[in-house]
């Protein structure tokens, strides 16, 4: 009687969890969907100057590889490079002039603003400082865009196109992330998988939604906007500063895009599942608010959600239940199937998708060691910073 009463409870979760799966197929604004690309562009009749601005804090590992395809930009205006030097180690600053002078192309100003002030994360007051010098010129677009991210030479054209043609206050495109080690295939796709699932790239780009998010290795932003809505003054405590900009943009009445992106890359490695661990677990209980309840509900969704499937299969075949094992599979198959279109647009193999449970326990892993890292007071950091008030910071950092 016990043990059919278990796995009468198990079917029902299963159950559950396969309303859970038809509702985000059909419901969460289709985010398993990667067609969202750059929307229509069209040429301005006079191509607007805008100034790049590049946080590097100990970047010399990456700057080869993604500096000179910035420098390298086909654009028909104006276009200047601010490289912020957010005092690195490893002779960022110096490397970035070496590049310059061998590379050519658009002008480059390498400069650092010194230790942030209280409240101010390191990343964000190097890119008020980027912008204070950009303003200076007199730009009318901000490409913010970070160290590690690769651009092809009609990236900035076709982001300042598209701004132009739809009337947008951002344009955001989520760079291709690094995909070689296996590590790396388990995780990242997921990872962008799971960031469509929380913001819809569809709902971002509707006028009137309230759903806001941006890539904060592509940004692009009219400066008169960033001016209006304080950027990066009002969102200063952010570490999760893109989503914190789009916010503060869309709050403004502004109109937002975000999309995935074609031909802008990150060239930075994570090899190791110790690489992607930190990468998430450094902001994901910042993502939460730093509330154990929002925490706590987390946990329990990401099992109901990724894990309850296959436990209902495995349950089903060791008890021969058929309606366990039908509904775990029914919910297992639509997950499935919504991570396919991702795993297709990284170039990965299509038996990646059923793993999506094991890659999901992961994340449910580094969530809760977010949690944990937190309330030992190691706080959220960038690249080695680490501020002393947690408890103040939301956001993210790569």
């Amino acid at each position: 009687m016990g043990q059919t009463a278990r796995v009468s409870a198990i079917a029902w979760t299963a159950a559950v969890s396969l309303a859970a799966w038809l509702w985000l197929l059909l419901c969460q604004g289709f985010f398993w969907r990667t067609d969202v690309r750059l929307p229509p562009e069209r040429d301005p009749d006079a191509w607007p100057f805008v100034a790049v601005v590049v946080p590097a804090r100990d970047e010399a590992e990456v700057l080869p590889a993604s500096l000179p395809s910035l420098l390298a930009q086909d654009y028909p205006g104006r276009a200047e490079v601010f490289l912020v030097d957010d005092g690195s180690s490893d002779g960022t600053g110096e490397l970035a002039r070496q590049l310059a002078r061998r590379a050519g192309g658009l002008p480059l100003t390498v400069s650092s603003p010194g230790e942030p002030p209280a409240g101010w994360t390191g990343k964000l007051w190097a890119v008020r400082h980027g912008i204070g010098l950009a303003r200076a010129r007199g730009p009318e677009y901000l490409l913010l865009t970070d160290a590690d991210i690769a651009h092809e030479p009609d990236s900035l054209r076709r982001l300042v196109a598209a701004a132009h043609a739809g009337g947008f206050d951002v344009v955001s495109r989520m760079a291709r992330l690094r995909v070689e080690s296996l590590w790396e295939r388990l995780v990242v796709p997921a990872f962008v998988y799971f960031f469509a699932q929380l913001y819809p790239f569809r709902r971002i780009g509707r006028k009137g939604a309230r759903t806001a998010a941006a890539a904060g290795g592509c940004v692009l932003l009219r400066a008169e906007t960033a001016e209006r809505a304080r950027i990066p003054d009002a969102i200063r405590h952010a570490v999760i500063d893109d989503v914190a900009l789009a916010r503060a943009v869309k709050g403004g009445g502004g109109h937002i895009w975000l999309g995935l992106a074609e031909r802008v890359d990150s060239v930075r490695p994570y090899p190791r599942l110790h690489d992607l661990w930190r990468m998430v677990s450094r902001s994901a209980y910042a993502q939460l608010r730093h509330n154990p309840l929002v925490l706590l509900g987390t946990v329990l969704g990401l099992a109901l959600v990724y894990l309850v499937p296959p436990v209902a299969v495995v349950t089903g075949l060791a008890t021969a239940s058929a309606a366990t094992c039908v509904l775990g599979g029914l919910a297992w198959l639509v997950m499935t199937g919504t991570y396919v279109p991702m795993l297709r647009y990284y170039r990965q193999p299509l038996w990646l998708a059923p793993l999506l449970p094991f890659t999901a326990f992961l994340y449910l892993l580094m969530t809760v060691d977010s949690a944990v890292q937190h309330y030992r007071g190691r706080g959220a950091a960038w690249k080695g910073r680490t501020y002393a008030r947690p408890d103040a910071v939301v956001g993210e950092e790569r």
